[in-house]
């Protein structure tokens, strides 16, 4: 695989849709003027990508910051990739179909890039996929696929899928390397998302990324975003503040050296800072 080097270089996914390797995450950012301009800052800058979903409540500003931006900077509306998620209590064939009519009409879009289902809810993700499916083959989203499954998750999706998924988001940071799924992803096509790549934050203060991060005169945010995009993962990285919406997407101008990317992928420790998609009661 080739490193992407510049901020609208995309992996193209099992379908042939093409998706950028960064975009713009907007979990917990209220709806408001914060999250419309950091959507318009993000674009602006030169993201292609934003990331939400229906539990986030914040579809809204999204779209008025997706709409603002295309009219702004006169884009059309195929330049951006837009992901959100159907939520745990709206999982069912009928429900899944209803709900995401509610997301396209608060994102005011007549299609979305990627629409996932946000976690496996047992006895519910089938009846789901279901729909997704259905909304795929009818060309309302261009790709589907899925949030927070593990290996057996998705071994038990694909029993009866007719569609592979396209994209399976979950959180990944250099405490929570995912081999074993990233692995999985390989060899069936999917490719592996990730949220929460800085760990909420967690991880600014780790020394091994401290000393990598001096070495190459960059931020330990910016070293993490390297790391995922020279493994092949896709990320996107939450900020409201416009320099740091710009320092995430300064990571094109460096490299990390077998050396460093092997000291990164010692940090596994299997911690997680969300919750566990095989223990969760939401």
């Amino acid at each position: 695989m080739t490193t992407p080097n510049h901020l609208q270089a995309r992996t193209k996914l099992n379908n042939g849709v093409t998706m950028p390797w960064l975009g713009l995450g907007v979990f917990q950012v209220e709806e408001g003027s914060e999250l419309v301009e950091a959507v318009k800052s993000a674009i602006r800058h030169g993201y292609r990508s934003i990331d939400t979903a229906a539990v986030y409540a914040n579809e809204a500003g999204v779209g008025q910051g997706i709409a603002e931006s295309l009219k702004e900077l006169n884009l059309p509306r195929e330049d951006l990739f837009v992901t959100s998620k159907v939520w745990n209590a709206d999982l069912g064939y009928e429900e899944t179909l209803a709900a995401f009519d509610v997301t396209l009409a608060k994102l005011g879009l007549d299609y979305l890039d990627l629409y996932l289902i946000h976690w496996p809810v047992a006895g519910k993700y089938k009846e789901a996929w279901r729909a997704l499916e259905e909304l795929y083959r009818k060309g309302r989203v261009k790709a589907i696929g899925v949030s927070n499954f593990q290996k057996h998750h998705l071994e038990d999706l694909l029993q009866d899928a007719k569609v592979v998924p396209a994209v399976n988001q979950i959180e990944l940071h250099p405490y929570l390397s995912q081999q074993t799924l990233r692995d999985f992803g390989k060899a069936r096509g999917i490719q592996i998302e990730a949220w929460s790549p800085l760990m909420q934050g967690r991880l600014l203060d780790e020394p091994v990324l401290k000393s990598i991060a001096e070495h190459h005169g960059k931020s330990i945010a910016q070293v993490i975003i390297r790391w995922d995009l020279q493994h092949g993962i896709v990320t996107i990285p939450k900020s409201t503040k416009e320099h740091r919406i710009i320092e995430n997407a300064s990571i094109f101008d460096f490299e990390l050296s077998a050396d460093d990317m092997a000291q990164i992928d010692a940090l596994n420790r299997d911690t997680r800072v969300g919750p566990d998609p095989d223990n969760f009661d939401f």
